[in-house]
C-alpha cells in the first residue's frame, strides 16, 4: 500500500486523491500537520525521490516567505533543509506519495501513472 502525505485544503492534494480512488488504488492518507513526516521519514522519502532537495520545498507558500526560506537553502544541507521541513509541515511540496521503491514529490499524473504502472 502506499501513504499519500498530504493538507487536508489544498487543491493539488484532492486532485491526487481523486486520482487515486479513481484507479481503485488503495492509499493510507496522511494529513501533515496533524501527523507530520518526521525528519528520518523525510530523508528516506528524499534519497527515493531522486529529487534535488529544493523539489521538497514548498517555494510558492506563507511558510517558506515567513521563514525566509529563499535565501537561507542557498547555504543549507539537505539534512539541515529536512529538519526544517519536519518542524513546519506546511514548508513540504504536497502531495508526497510514497511507496515501498519510489517516492513522487506534487502531483503529475503522467508521471504518477508511470510509477504506479497504469495505463
Amino acid at each position: 500500500m502506499v501513504e499519500l502525505a498530504c493538507y487536508k485544503k489544498c487543491g493539488t492534494c484532492q486532485k491526487a486523491k481523486k486520482f487515486l480512488m479513481n484507479q481503485g488504488l488503495e492509499y493510507e492518507d496522511r494529513e501533515i500537520i496533524e501527523n507530520p513526516l518526521t525528519f528520518e521519514e523525510l530523508k528516506d522519502a528524499y534519497k527515493k525521490s531522486g529529487l534535488k532537495i529544493k523539489a521538497f520545498l514548498n517555494t510558492s507558500g506563507l511558510v517558506y516567505r515567513e521563514l525566509e526560506m529563499k535565501d537561507k537553502v542557498k547555504n543549507m544541507s539537505s539534512d539541515e533543509i529536512l529538519n526544517v521541513i519536519s518542524k513546519h509541515p506546511m514548508l513540504m511540496k504536497r502531495p508526497v506519495l510514497r511507496a515501498e521503491s519510489f517516492v513522487l514529490v506534487g502531483f503529475k499524473e503522467d508521471e504518477w501513472k508511470k510509477a504506479l504502472d497504469i495505463k
